[in-house]
């Protein structure tokens, strides 16, 4: 796995290259957390991810810790095993915010 990192003013696109698990999640967490801190909106492209684990959730779900600086994390360009994978998540933890990964995107086409 490696990745790409694109900013664009106050806006980062991390570009992933492979499988998202618990082996590569230490270090897509790192790249994040190395974002400066006028970083204020990170984009996981995922169009060449084509597998991901519940370490993929845990990445695009978890808290920020307090001290770090605060981002709006959204995704972009899901090949279907990830997007099978948020679902899946959303019908076991009804509460997880979908529609704040994907701002864009009708809330009925998330809803089939």
């Amino acid at each position: 796995m490696h990745f790409t990192t694109r900013i664009d003013g106050s806006t980062a696109c991390i570009a992933v290259h492979g499988e998202i698990d618990y082996d590569t999640l230490p270090l897509l967490r790192a790249a994040a957390a190395a974002l400066a801190p006028g970083v204020t909106e990170l984009v996981w492209d995922l169009e060449h991810a084509r597998f991901m684990d519940v370490a993929g959730l845990h990445l695009l779900f978890e808290e920020r810790s307090p001290e770090g600086p605060v981002r709006r994390i959204t995704v972009t360009n899901l090949a279907p095993q990830p997007l099978r994978l948020l679902m899946l998540a959303t019908e076991v933890r009804p509460d997880l915010e979908l529609t704040r990964l994907f701002p864009d995107t009708p809330t009925a086409l998330l809803d089939d």
